[in-house]
This record gives C-alpha cells, structure tokens and sequence, in this order.
C-alpha cells in the first residue's frame, strides 16, 4: 500500500510518500502527482516513510522528472532510506536528479 500525500501545495510542491510503491501501484503514483501538479513548479518528494520502491517505481520519478524540467523547475528527493537511495546510486539517477 501507498500513501501520497500533498503536504505543501505552492510555491513549491511537496509531496510526502508512505508505503510501498511498485508495478501494482505506479501508475496510482503518477495519477496522484498529476493530480496535484497543476501549475510548473519545484517538486519535492519527502520520502523519509517509504519502505519500498522497484524497477517501475524509478521509472516513474524519472517520467515526473522529465515532467517537471519541461517545464523548466526543478525535482528533489529527501529522507531516503538507506536501502532505496542505494537503488538511485545503482541506477546513476543520482546524477540526474537531486537526492538528499
């Protein structure tokens, strides 16, 4: 299960992730950051409550990255766990998006 949670709205989108992401529930995911995505702006994904993430869970962060540069703003990770920044380290996503 995952929880999406919009915990500031404007000037700077942040968003707060609980939970397990992955295959079965990726596209929920995206639904829910477009959803609160209404105008460009700095994306922050505070991801200190997130247990689990996979191989589409990188996908997705990568499309919403994709997303949020076409529109000339920025998109930042923070509170990773050990374990799934290890993962954006693996993948060399570490050198295209900003994680804290």
């Amino acid at each position: 299960m995952q929880e999406v949670k919009v915990v500031t709205p404007a000037p700077a989108l942040k968003i707060a992730l609980s939970g397990e992401i992955d295959a079965g529930n990726a596209d929920s995911f995206y639904e829910a950051f477009s959803a609160a995505y209404t105008m460009p702006s700095n994306v922050e994904f505070e991801c200190s409550d997130l247990a689990f993430i996979d191989s589409t869970t990188l996908g997705t962060f990568v499309k919403i990255l994709k997303k949020v540069k076409t529109d000339g703003c920025t998109m930042k990770l923070t509170g990773l766990i050990p374990r799934l920044k290890k993962l954006f380290v693996i993948c060399a996503l570490d050198s295209i998006m900003e994680i804290d």
